[in-house]
Parts: structure tokens; C-alpha cells; sequence
């Protein structure tokens, strides 16, 4: 059994923590709000993010990052992207060996358009980062953390890696499969929260579900688009990563890129719904950097426009949603065509 450190005492990463204490591993588990680590340790509850849900002892809270951060030979990184460059920089001030870092966050940095894995080995020094693996898949947090059916995959260059954390993972309750391709994990894992945004519009909207299933079968096919031409596997969109995310993501009221559309649909502004939201929304972020992706490697990807558009340039949902339906006739296959004439 070893000793782990998760950083991010939100759902996700406090989720993440049952399962490693479940298969009895000691973990640490680091927040930035004294608060909320003392009523962990204190409790062994996290109400904010996990109402109702009792934490296993081996479950130890800090709000110390050096403490947090002893002993530890593998690292849960579970904050929000916006985040990880200033957390990644704590890190390497406090740590003396090298480590396995794990992230789990879903998302694309906007203008500089990096992966979350390429954030991690332009910020971390060599000298002490192990290996880089990414953990991603279908998966609430509330889901998980109530010990439910869930399904996920482990990604890394280092193969080896990405079985050890498999390893560390894996029990009767959570699944967790290998895939060597990180490019096309990380893509679908991001992208899928922009997708689900719009299946969230479309609801408010009213429209249906023969909309919504339109919106991720097309959605899909965006995100194989650009992914595929990023270096990704085009058969990874279409596992748990790509289709599975898409699915969990844009149908359930745990997502909160859905809700946060939803709420958009009703005819919220931006700035409101975040603000009533109360937690990162990760496909507003990831909208802007796909948009400019797509400019980059010249992709078409008119989900994501229509969004952008919505997010960013004040534009109605209704008129976006509108506008989609009266693009130009075109080949259902053809982006199947295009992709492996590609390859």
C-alpha cells in the first residue's frame, strides 16, 4: 500500500481519494481552504462538494502543501486548469524527488493551446517529474464517490505508467482501462464539456431530445475532427474518453457544463451563471482554446463557433442554435473519409 497525495479537495479529487483509501492506500488530501480541510478531518465529511458522503479514515486532509506533499511518490493533480500552472510551481519549490503526477482535469489552455500534460512538462523540472499520466473518462464524482459502476481510462507515454496507476485505481467499482494514445484522451475528455455546454443550451431551449442526440453525434464528429488532425487515435473517440464522456456529460443533471447551458438556454447571462454555479465550469474555458484550434489547424468545428458566439460575442442561443440548422448540406461520412484519407 503506499501513500498518495491528491491535491484539490473539490468533488472530483475528494472522489478520486475515497477510491485509492477504499483500496487501502493512505491518502493525503490538500485543499487551499483551511475551512474545509478542518471539517474533513474533523467530520470526515465534505458538504460543499459531497453532501452526505462519509470519507474513509485513511483519508488525511491539508491545507499545507509541503506537508501534503512528504513522502509522496505519486501526485492526484485535481484543480481546475486555470489553476495548474500555480500549483505545478508550488510544487517544484517544496518536493526534492521526482514524482508521478496524475491529472485528471479536463481542459485546453486558451492562446498558448497546450494539453494539460504539455502544461505539466513545460512548468515541472525534469529532474522532478517521474511521468505524466492522465485519468479520464464517464465519471461524476458524486457517482463515484457512492462507490457506483464507473469506467475510466489511464493514458501516458510511459506505458509502464499508465498500468501502475491503472493498478492503483482499479477495484470492483471503478474500472480503469489503458490507452497509449494521451493526445486523443486529453482532446475528448476537453472538448466533450463544450458539447455538453450546447446539449445544455438546447434543453433550456426546449428542443428536445432528438436535438440533443444531434448535438453529440455531430459534436463527436468536431471532436474526432480536430483531435485526428492534433496527432490523436481516431478510434479513442470513439471509447470511453470520446463517446462515453460525451454521453455521461451532455445527458445528466451532475454535469455542470450541462446545467451551466441549461441555465444559458433559460436566458441567463454569462457572468450569472457562473456566478450562481459556484463551481469552475471548465467548457467555457476549453471553448475559447478550441476556437482558436480550430483557426490553427484550420478544422472546421461549427458547435464550437456557435458557441463562441454565444459566450463571447453576446449572441442569442436560440439564433446560434438556429443558425447551425441552416448551414450547407453536406455528407454525413465524409469526416470519416477525411480522417482516414489522413492517416
Amino acid at each position: 500500500m503506499e501513500q498518495i497525495t491528491v491535491l484539490g479537495a473539490g468533488s472530483w479529487g475528494t472522489a478520486l481519494a475515497i477510491v485509492l483509501a477504499d483500496n487501502g492506500h493512505n491518502v493525503k488530501l490538500w485543499g487551499h481552504r483551511p475551512q474545509l480541510i478542518n471539517e474533513i478531518n474533523e467530520t470526515r465529511k465534505n458538504e460543499k462538494y459531497l453532501p452526505g458522503v462519509v470519507l474513509p479514515e485513511k483519508i488525511e486532509g491539508f491545507s499545507d502543501l509541503k506537508q501534503s506533499l512528504a513522502g509522496a511518490r505519486t501526485v492526484v493533480l485535481a484543480v481546475p486548469t486555470k489553476a495548474i500552472r500555480g500549483v505545478l510551481s508550488d510544487i517544484s519549490k517544496v518536493i526534492n524527488d521526482a514524482i508521478i503526477i496524475v491529472h485528471v482535469s479536463k481542459g485546453i489552455e486558451p492562446d498558448s493551446l497546450l494539453r494539460i500534460s504539455e502544461i505539466i512538462e513545460e512548468e515541472m523540472p525534469s529532474q522532478l517529474l517521474k511521468d505524466v499520466v492522465v485519468l479520464s473518462g464517464p465519471s461524476h464524482a458524486e457517482e463515484v464517490s457512492q462507490r457506483h459502476i464507473t469506467t475510466v481510462t489511464s493514458s501516458s507515454k510511459n506505458m509502464a505508467a499508465a498500468e501502475y496507476i491503472q493498478d492503483l485505481f482499479i477495484n470492483q467499482h471503478f474500472r480503469v482501462y489503458t490507452n497509449p494514445d494521451i493526445i486523443g484522451v486529453e482532446i475528448g475528455g476537453a472538448l466533450k464539456n463544450i458539447i455538453a455546454l450546447a446539449a445544455g443550451i438546447t434543453d433550456g431551449l426546449g428542443y428536445g431530445d432528438n436535438a440533443k442526440a444531434a448535438l453529440i453525434t455531430r459534436g463527436l464528429a468536431e471532436i474526432a475532427r480536430l483531435g485526428s488532425k492534433m496527432g490523436g487515435n481516431p478510434l479513442t473517440f470513439s471509447g470511453l474518453t470520446g463517446i462515453g464522456d460525451l454521453i455521461v456529460t451532455c445527458t445528466s443533471v451532475h454535469s455542470r457544463n450541462w446545467r451551466a447551458g441549461n441555465l444559458l438556454g433559460k436566458g441567463q447571462k454569462l457572468e450569472e451563471v457562473l456566478e450562481n454555479m459556484g463551481m469552475v465550469v471548465e467548457g467555457v474555458r476549453t471553448t475559447k482554446a478550441a476556437y482558436q484550434l480550430a483557426r490553427k489547424y484550420n478544422v472546421k468545428m461549427p458547435i464550437t463557433e456557435a458557441l463562441y458566439d454565444v459566450l463571447f460575442n453576446e449572441k442569442e442561443p436560440k439564433i446560434a442554435v438556429d443558425s447551425l440548422m441552416a448551414r450547407v448540406k453536406t455528407h454525413e461520412m465524409e469526416d470519416l473519409v477525411n480522417i482516414m484519407e489522413n492517416r
